[in-house]
């Protein structure tokens, strides 16, 4: 066993997986290791508990609406369809990597959501950084941002995020200081961080959420041009799952 000043001093260099693993190893009278072994033992075990924590780190700042999600988990059944690029694919996050975007179009229930958490949670896996945020609820924590002064403090914070999950994109429209806002917000992240924006709206409509051409030219341009996008169509999964019940 190690000693209370040894303990204290592994503790001290924040390596409690070292102390746990050592007297693992001493009290298992079958394991039979050379100190190298012992200390690469020591070593990948303090790794992997340094990267597990950092993961849980990363997956509660993202706040995800279904904290649960995965990629293993979307269902890829008959009765609902996804179009255009694969989405089997783009949980590898290499996109995240480069920078670019997602958007999931589709009718309300198909799983929209759920499959944006599910792509943010693979994302936090990596050690990518991931937030989350409903767009009415961003454009709300925008606007008071104004009148508290923080507004280009948050710019900033949101642009350092690698992955911003925009959920219910198009839900209503915008108002002038809403769209400005949100072309602030994706013009400091173009072609820098990724995006996933899910909608019900085609992006060919995406002009008239927005509100002003002008605005909406830029907006479309940063994020569409840089997008894989998918369709999802099919019956509501929530429809499915009260048939279920």
């Amino acid at each position: 066993m190690l000693s209370q000043l040894t303990t204290d001093k592994l503790s001290h260099l924040k390596l409690p997986t070292f102390i746990d693993v050592f007297n693992e190893i001493m009290n298992n009278p079958t394991v039979t290791l050379t100190l190298e072994e012992s200390l690469a033992m020591m070593a990948e075990r303090e790794i992997l508990a340094r990267e597990n924590r950092r993961v849980k780190r990363l997956h509660k700042a993202a706040k995800l609406r279904y904290p649960s999600a995965a990629v293993t988990n979307i269902d890829y059944r008959q009765q609902r369809k996804f179009q255009g690029h694969s989405l089997k694919q783009l949980t590898h996050c290499e996109w995240v990597a480069k920078g670019q975007n997602v958007i999931l179009v589709g009718p309300a229930g198909v799983g929209k959501s759920y499959i944006a958490c599910a792509l943010a949670h693979q994302a936090c896996q990596l050690f990518y950084s991931v937030r989350y945020y409903r767009v009415a609820r961003l454009i709300e924590i925008l606007h008071l941002s104004h009148a508290d002064g923080s507004y280009t403090k948050l710019l900033d914070q949101l642009a350092k995020i690698q992955l911003l999950v925009l959920d219910d994109w198009g839900i209503d429209q915008l108002d002038r200081q809403a769209r400005r806002d949100l072309l602030e917000v994706v013009e400091d992240r173009y072609a820098k961080s990724a995006t996933i924006i899910t909608t019900q709206l085609p992006t060919d409509n995406w002009h008239h959420f927005v509100g002003d051409d002008t605005i909406a030219d830029a907006i479309c341009d940063r994020v569409i041009n840089n997008a894989y996008a998918i369709t999802i169509t099919g019956e509501s999964m929530r429809k499915n799952k009260k048939l279920d019940s």
